[in-house]
């Protein structure tokens, strides 16, 4: 028996790699908790120490991709050192990119378009059923959606997991191995753990407050009862278990003085914040769309034009009408400040400032802009961009596209036959199918894909990077396996299909022309018999 043919030799390489993706995961976590707090040497030393764990692993299990990814992280990490603990903005970014890359490697199924033998790097959801069959049919529902699930049929078999390896959340069936005893069991496993794992009971019957409190007390954070559907299960594990952005704050620094832009640069950076300087405040907007800033600090008094008067400009633009700007400026005059407030800006700090007091207002009005465009920008069903945002999404992908010479789809998606799902089955089930599918395509897609809600029960793609045959070919494996999925329903289950539309962008085509191309084709798509793909031209 040749060496690929040995199922032993193959389980020990799948071993190896689960290795060292839970040592990807945790460089991940450590990158992630920088971005929370101040960053210090204490921190950096321990992202070194764990990209260099992850490039031993790496080395070792013959993981290539990994390996390369851990030695540009030490390498970047090691520039920091020989600049005496100095980052750069570019160092953020260049980390930021590889962070990125490195969170692609295994962290979701269809991250990218070549398929990977790595398992993804979540850990399992574990589920404590009464009822095996019924375990094992919602982890196959739960794996559509590219979740690893592992039902346990017994107490016994749920403390041998619970010590073998600690899941990222449990679903317990409060009378799992006798009455009461699931909510006895999942309190008896959470005691003495430093962090809480997420838990979900559930109930076949409805219950009654003293259930409910025993569950809140055991450590229950949601409460499902009847109808176990594995797209709900798996929005609220999404929220419990939720990851951070990896994507630093961006602030763009508007300051006709080149050494106090750099002096501001210096403290932010040195808390893990992008930023981008501008002396010349006439080249603010073209700086604006490149940039995407999160924030804007901007000096009060300027020759070519001041602090105000560049603040009303912004304005103007819709686009950047919730970005906060804080004025930084040497002014003390009360009402000169709250003048300068009314005309448009957040907040002002009066030179000199100690760096604490600038990171902190920096990081705080950063994280509620973030907060309040995402309210602003997605749709409330489903989390997806909203119609509007993912026209201007499209428009910034086309224009980089062309910038740099990559290609671009953008695929439009229509659930087929949805009227009869709510006419037959009612609305909430309507609702429950899009919310579905939204999960379904943001576990599959990559995540420089942006996915948004068009409407009703249309969906839209933005690709970057992908031509519209690999396009095809990537939506309709997602097509496929979204058709085996199964919405539980009297008098029987329900199963749903979607047929899409694709375009490429050609010479001369805007973001206009190029969303009726895929219109186009899905318009095909439905008349050639949907749940199909079809790309235009």
């Amino acid at each position: 028996m040749s060496d690929h043919e040995d199922p032993s030799r193959d389980r020990l390489k799948q071993h190896f790699a689960q290795r060292v993706i839970h040592q990807a995961r945790q460089v991940l976590e450590v990158w992630q908790r920088l971005q929370r707090v101040e960053w210090n040497d204490s921190g950096m030393q321990e992202l070194r120490e764990a990209a260099q764990l992850l490039q031993r692993y790496a080395e070792r299990f013959e993981q290539t991709e990994h390996c390369q990814l851990a030695l540009q992280i030490v390498a970047c990490l090691s520039t920091v050192g020989a600049n005496r603990g100095r980052l750069s903005s570019e160092v953020i970014s260049e980390l930021n990119q590889l962070m990125q890359r490195l969170s692609r490697t295994g962290l979701r199924h269809g991250d990218r378009f070549e398929q990977t033998t790595l398992p993804p790097l979540r850990k399992p959801v574990y589920l404590a059923l009464q009822h095996l069959e019924r375990a094992e049919r919602l982890a196959q529902q739960l794996d559509f959606f590219g979740m690893n699930a592992k039902p346990l049929d017994t107490a016994n078999a749920f403390r041998a997991a619970m010590l073998e390896r600690h899941p990222a959340a449990i679903l317990m069936e409060i009378d799992f191995a006798g009455p009461g005893n699931g909510l006895l069991l999942a309190q008896a496993v959470q005691e003495g753990l430093q962090e809480k794992i997420p838990l979900l009971f559930y109930s076949h019957e409805d219950t009654d407050t003293p259930t409910r409190l025993a569950a809140v007390r055991a450590g229950g954070r949601e409460f499902f009862t009847g109808t176990l559907d594995a797209s709900s299960l798996l929005e609220r594990i999404e929220v419990l278990t939720h990851v951070a952005q990896y994507e630093p704050y961006r602030v763009l620094i508007i300051d006709d003085s080149r050494a106090q832009a750099t002096h501001t640069e210096r403290v932010l950076n040195s808390a893990g914040i992008v930023t981008r300087t501008l002396t010349e405040p006439i080249q603010a907007m073209a700086e604006l769309a490149e940039f995407q800033p999160d924030l804007i600090i901007l000096d009060m008094y300027m020759p070519a034009c001041s602090g105000t008067e560049l603040a009303k400009v912004i304005r103007h633009n819709d686009r950047y009408v919730s970005v906060p700007i804080i004025y930084l400026s040497a002014e003390d005059d009360l009402d000169k400040q709250l003048d300068a407030m009314s005309e448009g800006g957040d907040d002002f700090l009066t030179k000199p400032i100690k760096p604490r007091h600038l990171i902190a207002t920096v990081r705080n009005r950063a994280d509620r802009a973030r907060n309040l465009k995402a309210r602003m920008v997605r749709d409330s069903l489903t989390g997806l961009f909203n119609h509007t945002h993912t026209l201007q999404l499209l428009e910034d992908a086309r224009f980089r596209a062309e910038r740099d010479g990559q290609p671009l789809s953008f695929a439009m998606l229509d659930i087929d036959f949805f009227k009869k799902v709510n006419d037959n089955y009612g609305h909430p089930m309507g609702d429950r199918v899009i919310k579905s599918l939204a999960l379904f395509l943001k576990q599959r897609l990559r995540k420089s894909d942006c996915i948004g809600r068009y409407g009703g029960e249309e969906f839209a793609v933005v690709m970057p990077n992908t031509d519209a045959r690999t396009a095809a070919t990537v939506l309709d494996e997602v097509r496929k396996r979204f058709a085996e999925i199964h919405y539980p329903a009297q008098p029987h289950d329900l199963s749903c299909t979607f047929s899409c539309g694709i375009a490429e962008l050609r010479d001369g085509l805007d973001g206009k022309h190029l969303s009726q191309q895929a219109d186009e084709a899905l318009y095909r798509a439905k008349h050639a018999g949907r749940n199909r793909v079809e790309v235009h031209g």
